[in-house]
């Protein structure tokens, strides 16, 4: 029997498609006058954007018939709260997103706590705009200070910026 192993980044698979690993640089970014901020919110945005997916589509489940069955006389008449659901994002923000997210793999995967910080703070309602992990909740999940989980989030955003300004 042969062991499972991983494939590098950017080995062919099996089915002849070839993984891009590649991250387009934005050297612009380095003569903004503040560019984690800005890396951050295109983060933010990239989260938001990646929560707003409809998580519903086609599915490999079989469709069952099912009766209503009615439990109170509320339900009978539709009063029951309706949810409010973001719209579908646009194919551009979808794209947007996929360059954002991809930005994440130039924290190397030694300080994989880094990426999942900056992965998990990205993270925002598309509705609210509030995260999803505070920084507090952060911390306990971690067992850590949240003030430490904040320099960490910020040594993760500057890896993240001297990857795409080419600055190493």
């Amino acid at each position: 029997m042969n062991a499972i192993r991983s494939r590098p980044a950017g080995e062919s698979l099996a089915s002849g498609i070839r993984v891009e690993t590649a991250v387009a640089r934005w050297p612009e970014l380095a003569s903004d006058p503040d560019p984690e901020t800005l890396l951050v919110a295109r983060l933010e945005e990239a989260g938001a954007t990646l929560l707003a997916l409809p998580s519903r589509g086609p599915s490999t489940g079989l469709a069952q018939l099912r009766y209503e069955v009615v439990h109170t006389a509320l339900e009978a008449y539709g009063w029951e709260a309706s949810r409010i659901r973001p719209t579908a994002p646009s194919a551009r923000a979808i794209d947007r997103m996929d360059e954002a997210m991809r930005w994440l793999a130039l924290i190397p995967e030694e300080r994989f706590v880094l990426r999942r910080i900056v992965g998990a703070r990205a993270l925002v309602h598309p509705i609210t705009q509030r995260h999803l992990f505070p920084w507090r909740r952060l911390g306990t999940m971690l067992g850590t200070d949240h003030k430490a989980v904040q320099r960490w989030h910020r040594d993760g955003i500057r890896l993240i910026l001297s990857g795409l300004t080419g600055a190493d």
